[in-house]
């Protein structure tokens, strides 16, 4: 993919120092495309910085186009949370999403996002380790790979579109894109084994049963029509993250061997 990639960023850089352009794209701006290479070099090597920049702006945009909770929620969110001040050192901020969506997102910004539906599928147990996996994500750099894909795909996206009128509207597009990469990346499996650990931790950390995560992907599993003795790979309420028997199972080993540890 990188080889690739570089060779549409020295396709872009080309037209834009020559400004002759082939099969009948005499009229794109070579400014614009100037502007995708220097887009594309940037996506090559965003630092985490631009990261955390990035997300602020995308989780902005995501806040102007959901209702924000300001009642119960808000409320339940913030008395759960309130011994957590950072995400990866970065001190947080929380907003429920007032939806029947079930799903919640962390970023490099240290921003939390939470669907109402979400909350009102589980319990404050279940609700913390779901928590716990998204910041796990964060922690590991999962959200920045998602990121700079997205960001890549822009740069792309800018060349191929810079006929002028096109690029005035992309300011709100982008944003949206960079959001729903938070939302629609798809993790590995080694990802989300990760993300569950630090999920399972997390909960057991902030007082919880040792069996909160896996509580959390059984819920996923039913809300999904998904039964507890089902095969591996179904959707769950999550579609970026799959709740998987095999993930259940480790969460529940890992919760045995917690209690047996603790006798």
């Amino acid at each position: 993919m990188k080889r690739s990639f570089l060779a549409l960023l020295a396709a872009m850089m080309m037209l834009s120092g020559c400004g002759i352009l082939a099969n009948g794209l005499a009229n794109v701006d070579p400014t614009t495309l100037a502007t995708a290479a220097n887009t594309a070099m940037t996506a090559l090597s965003i630092s985490d910085e631009q990261i955390a920049q990035l997300s602020a702006q995308s989780v902005a945009y995501m806040d102007s186009v959901n209702t924000v909770d300001r009642g119960a929620y808000d409320a339940r969110l913030r008395k759960l949370m309130s011994k957590v001040k950072t995400v990866d050192g970065v001190p947080i901020n929380l907003k429920v999403y007032r939806t029947k969506e079930v799903n919640a997102f962390a970023c490099g910004d240290g921003s939390i996002r939470v669907y109402s539906g979400l909350m009102d599928a589980m319990n404050d147990a279940e609700l913390m380790a779901v928590i716990g996996h998204e910041i796990g994500h964060v922690l590991h750099k999962d959200t920045k790979t998602a990121m700079k894909k997205t960001y890549m795909a822009y740069a792309a996206r800018l060349a191929l579109g810079s006929t002028g009128s096109v690029i005035g509207s992309l300011s709100t597009s982008v944003l949206g894109d960079i959001a729903q990469s938070y939302l629609n990346a798809q993790y590995s499996q080694k990802q989300e084994f990760a993300a569950d650990e630090n999920g399972f931790k997390f909960a057991i950390e902030q007082g919880y049963s040792p069996y909160s995560m896996y509580n959390s992907l059984v819920t996923l599993m039913k809300l999904s029509g998904e039964s507890n003795s089902k095969p591996s790979g179904a959707q769950a309420a999550f579609s970026s993250h799959p709740a998987t028997q095999e993930r259940a199972d480790r969460m529940k080993a890992a919760a045995d061997a917690y209690i047996q540890q603790r006798k």
